[in-house]
C-alpha cells in the first residue's frame, strides 16, 4: 500500500478513534534548542514532513510526564532544566478536538543517538537558519515565535 494511502487510513481510523473514545485530545510539543543555535527535529515514518517532537498526553498522564516520554521516546533526549510553556494552541487542521501544549527546552542531555524504527525514520539537531526541506509550515510558525519573541498564535 502507497505510503500516503496509509497515511490517510491510519489518520481516518485514528480520527474515528479518538472521536469516540475522548471528547478532547491534547498534546505536547517539545522545541529542544541547543546552544549551537539549532533545533531538534523528527521525520516520521508514516507522515511526509519534518516536525517538533511529541505525541498525545496519555489518560491519568500530566503534560510534564507525557513531555519527559515522547522526548525520550523521539530523541534518546532526557529533560534536566525545567522547560518553559510556549503556547496551548488549537490545532483545526487534525480536529476540532485537538489542543497542543509547545514547551521550549534548553536544559537536556542527548543519552545516544536516536536510531530509525517504524515511528522515527529521522532525528537530528538542525541549524535554526537552515531546517531541512519538508519542514512543516507549523513548526515554521512556533520556532520563529520563539526565536522573536512573538506572541504565540491561537492556532497551530
Amino acid at each position: 500500500m502507497p505510503r500516503t494511502l496509509r497515511h490517510r487510513l491510519l489518520t481516518a481510523v485514528l480520527h474515528v478513534y479518538f472521536r469516540l473514545s475522548r471528547s478532547m485530545t491534547f498534546g505536547v510539543r517539545a522545541a529542544v534548542l541547543n546552544a549551537r543555535g539549532e533545533v531538534f527535529l523528527v521525520r516520521h515514518g508514516y507522515i511526509p514532513g519534518w516536525y517538533l517532537p511529541g505525541g498525545g498526553v496519555e489518560v491519568g498522564e500530566t503534560m510534564w510526564d507525557a513531555l519527559e516520554r515522547e522526548v525520550a521516546e523521539e530523541g534518546n533526549i532526557r529533560i534536566t532544566g525545567q522547560p518553559t510553556l510556549h503556547g496551548i494552541f488549537f490545532n483545526r487542521r487534525i480536529s476540532r478536538r485537538d489542543h497542543v501544549a509547545l514547551f521550549v527546552i534548553r536544559s537536556f542531555i542527548v543519552e545516544g543517538v536516536r536510531l530509525p524504527d517504524r515511528e522515527i525514520a529521522e532525528a537530528g539537531f538542525f541549524p535554526l537558519d537552515r531546517l531541512p526541506e519538508g519542514t512543516t509550515p507549523a513548526t515554521r510558525r512556533r520556532l520563529a515565535e520563539i526565536m522573536t519573541g512573538t506572541p504565540a498564535a491561537a492556532d497551530w
